[in-house]
């Protein structure tokens, strides 16, 4: 009769606590698993807010329903910050083909015109700045195609390049009659108080343009 300590039943039974022991087994592993699922994720969305957060800061401000005559209008430091990195850029390129043509033409052709001159150095900075802004558009984070930053680059705010030469220009030619003069002191002082009105003309609208329709100059 002690053989019959294999029947069914009590082999069952025998058994039954070695099942009651190995079922832990599954839960602890689902939990594991889920346990390294929830860890896996926390660095992803970490990545992904990073991203988002880059992505907003590095995109155009939203455009705002507010007047211009309202004070609130001027105080987003975003839209200044953006504006001003635009005209200076436009500033560097105008500049460029603006002082270069200008020395030229009084070097090798000191015998023309100054209005001419004037007029001819204008075209050049506006030549200079768009052949700036199609190369960095080629070569900087937008990455585009020739073809495509060319048009892009002429499709630029052609207000706010002429209003910068044509203050950078008549501050020059009040200050020094529209003579370079590489050696001379006053020449460079008058070329800094030149760009630094050629900077400030254009701003405003560059900021106006990008604040009320989000559209930047470049």
């Amino acid at each position: 009769m002690s053989r019959l300590v294999t029947h069914p039943s009590m082999l069952t039974r025998s058994h039954a606590p070695w099942r009651q022991l190995a079922w832990p087994g599954p839960r602890l592993s689902a939990s594991f698993h889920i346990g390294l699922a929830r860890k896996a994720c926390q660095p992803k969305s970490k990545c992904s807010q990073s991203t988002t957060a880059a992505r907003s800061h590095d995109s155009t401000p939203t455009p705002s329903s507010s007047s211009p005559t309202e004070l609130e209008f001027w105080k987003s430091a975003t839209t200044w910050r953006r504006s001003t990195i635009n005209t200076l850029r436009c500033l560097i390129g105008c500049s460029i083909g603006d002082f270069t043509s200008m020395w030229y033409l009084q070097l090798f052709h000191p015998n023309m015109d100054m209005n001419a001159i004037m007029a001819i150095s204008m075209a050049c900075g506006l030549s200079s700045s768009l052949l700036l802004e199609t190369t960095l558009l080629r070569y900087g984070r937008d990455r585009l195609p020739w073809a495509a930053a060319a048009k892009t680059a002429v499709g630029m705010s052609m207000i706010s390049m002429i209003t910068m030469e044509l203050a950078q220009n008549t501050v020059d030619y009040h200050l020094t009659g529209g003579v370079v003069q590489l050696d001379s002191p006053s020449f460079w002082l008058a070329a800094l108080i030149s760009l630094g009105a050629g900077f400030l003309t254009p701003l405003p609208y560059n900021y106006i343009r990008l604040r009320k329709y989000g559209k930047a100059c470049h």
